[in-house]
């Protein structure tokens, strides 16, 4: 174990520059006091490896200096054939040389790993669209791809769903979710990110202006603070229903939030066994009125009393517009 974590940092090093103390504890799981030692040992072993102080400091390899200590164990060469989705790949305009790239992998590869690193990307497909969706990549994906890539500042018109805005953004990365492309981007005269969504741009203008990538920015820890935040504050209430075992089932299928939050509430109803009371969170109550009415008679909504009301109208009108 020690030995592999030795020849991460001193990878992670190479590839990287300068990291603190703290960004290799994160990166190999460990504390840093014994990433410490870690570089210590690297010291002894004669590996040109310093620490610099100060804000920005860290540890870093001498200026030039590399190793060539690369070999792949089976399940990394494996991994690598995992790291890549052709789908994404081609809708940024990476296509064919995502496809020379795994060739040159695979002939670089000892002639033991070639067939099972093959293997996986020949038993193993992902599709990262969701059900019912067109895989249609947004209009100036590769546009903004190539500004992410050039640090290249841009000018958008963006539709939001409060107005049509104009805005000038340094564009700092792109996010596949679920089959939709994001970009996350500094407005100008912001201090935080935002959001994007790549398909609501309508039209985008790079300039030949660049920017400084800030050196605190890391896209993923802020992806995942971002989702986490807002799925937190999409939900305001709570409503109670009882169900059927088939209404439980359609409840569950409505967002992962629902479906775990009915899964710790769910007890059996003490006036009918065969039903089950559980409590989810919603949105708001039109929001739930429509999701709740596709569960018809497998479920009934017990509260809040604004939510049973609006259900109770929705139904009368239903039975008003098909009773004719």
């Amino acid at each position: 174990m020690r030995a592999s974590r030795l020849l991460s940092i001193l990878m992670l090093l190479q590839t990287r520059g300068r990291l603190s103390a703290p960004a290799l504890a994160a990166e190999l799981a460990v504390s840093q006091r014994t990433v410490l030692r870690d570089i210590d040992q690297l010291s002894a072993a004669g590996v040109p490896v310093w620490a610099e102080r100060g804000r920005d400091g860290g540890f870093q390899l001498r200026p030039g200096w590399s190793t060539q200590l690369t070999g792949l164990t089976e399940a990394e060469a494996q991994a690598l054939f995992l790291a890549g989705l052709p789908g994404p790949a081609t809708e940024l305009g990476l296509g064919s040389a995502s496809s020379s790239a795994r060739l040159k992998m695979l002939a670089a590869l000892p002639e033991a790993l070639r067939a099972d690193a093959s293997r996986v990307t020949a038993r193993l497909h992902i599709d990262p669209m969701d059900w019912y969706r067109a895989a249609t990549p947004p209009a100036h994906l590769q546009a903004v791809a190539r500004a992410v890539w050039q640090q290249r500042v841009v000018n958008m018109r963006y539709d939001s769903w409060q107005a049509v805005r104009e805005r000038s953004v340094k564009p700092l990365g792109l996010v596949l979710k679920a089959g939709v492309w994001y970009l996350v981007a500094l407005a100008e005269g912001r201090t935080e990110p935002r959001t994007y969504r790549l398909s609501n741009l309508l039209s985008l203008n790079v300039l030949d202006k660049t920017f400084s990538y800030p050196k605190r920015f890391h896209l993923p820890g802020f992806w995942q603070a971002s989702t986490r935040r807002f799925e937190a504050g999409i939900y305001t209430g709570e409503a109670k229903l009882r169900t059927t075992g088939r209404g439980l089932r359609l409840l569950k299928e409505l967002s992962a939030a629902v479906a775990e939050a009915a899964a710790r509430s769910a007890v059996t109803d003490p006036r009918h066994a065969d039903f089950t009371c559980v409590t989810v969170p919603i949105e708001s109550i039109d929001h739930a009125a429509r999701q709740f009415l596709g569960l018809g008679v497998d479920a009934e909504v017990l509260g809040p009393p604004a939510l049973r009301e609006r259900m109770g109208r929705l139904a009368s009108a239903l039975a008003a517009a098909y009773s004719h």
